[in-house]
């Protein structure tokens, strides 16, 4: 059993490798929602959304979030009535928006909302927000305090950042099955997200950073920072505005309390040794994934390093090379 905590384009990516590779039933995805938001009064939940239309083969690979091949006629014409268009919803994405907000406005919970929306679209892996409550990214900029999508979309993250939060997290919850995800997992991974903004909405719902200490799982993490800087978008910004070193010392820095291996680039392999020092195990491997060929030779990689560390390696490992 493997069990994934994920956001961002990185974190798709890599788990667009490990769906190849790992038996969908075996694979359970814990999923950011520090970045959901309501858009024109339907409630959007982006890292769901793109961890769901990967595990259903609908996303958009050019643009690495929304459904491929989606057209943009609802955005033109709200935009005629004077509405915000500055968040790109796509009509076929905008679908998925409309038919969650329905589910919720019934009673449904955002964990149930996204069971249904899986179902019907045919995806046997298990999705799950890190919460049903709201917790909300909040970055504070010399612009004002943003919604994560606000900072990221909107302004394209170019305002320094002087503080990132998380709104809502200390009353939060678990969502059912995370933390039972997290204790009956062989294998937990950490995947290449932004460290601040997609794995520590995770980790700031109570309940869920002590499970990972307490885990008898191996916890692996790939590090989305590759020398001094970040393969895309703002973590190294985000990381130095949060006291961390923008490098693979200041990744397993982020993750130290429960973190038993780091993947990193093979490019940081110098530093790789200084880390070792330290008594942490560090697998150098390319992590860059360009193509889609790459996504699935990191997530074999990582699974292969990781697994010796487990008490349950055998089965594990026999499973993947059954898929």
């Amino acid at each position: 059993m493997i069990t994934v905590l994920t956001g961002g384009t990185g974190g798709a990516k890599f788990v667009d490798g490990l769906r190849q590779i790992v038996r969908p039933e075996e694979l359970t995805i814990v999923v950011n929602t520090g970045d959901d938001m309501l858009w024109w009064g339907l409630y959007v939940s982006p890292d769901l959304d793109s961890i769901t239309y990967m595990l259903a083969g609908k996303l958009s690979q050019e643009r690495g979030w929304g459904v491929k091949r989606d057209t943009f006629y609802a955005l033109q014409a709200m935009g005629q009535f004077g509405e915000p268009t500055w968040f790109n919803a796509g009509d076929r994405d905008l679908a998925t928006h409309i038919f969650r907000s329905k589910l919720m406005a019934e009673g449904k919970t955002l964990s149930e909302a996204t069971a249904e929306i899986a179902a019907r679209l045919g995806i046997r892996a298990r999705i799950l927000p890190m919460s049903n409550a709201r917790v909300e990214t909040r970055v504070l900029t010399p612009a004002g305090d943003l919604s994560f999508e606000e900072y990221f979309v909107r302004r394209r993250y170019q305002d320094p950042v002087e503080s990132v939060r998380f709104s809502g997290s200390s009353d939060a919850q678990p969502a059912p099955g995370v933390i039972e995800a997290i204790r009956s997992a062989d294998l937990v991974l950490l995947a290449p997200s932004n460290p601040v903004t997609s794995i520590a909405p995770i980790l700031a719902v109570p309940g869920i950073r002590e499970a990972l200490r307490e885990s008898g799982a191996t916890i692996a993490a790939v590090s989305p920072i590759v020398g001094e800087a970040a393969v895309t978008g703002p973590a190294g910004a985000l990381m130095a505005a949060q006291g961390f070193a923008v490098s693979i010392a200041g990744v397993a820095e982020f993750y130290r309390d429960f973190l038993d291996m780091l993947v990193v680039d093979s490019q940081d392999a110098p530093a790789a040794e200084e880390l070792r020092k330290s008594g942490l195990s560090v697998h150098c491997t390319p992590t860059i994934m360009r193509h889609h060929e790459d996504r699935i030779a990191l997530a074999k990689s990582v699974v292969e390093a990781a697994m010796p560390l487990s008490a349950h390696a055998a089965p594990a490992l026999h499973m993947m090379e059954r898929a």
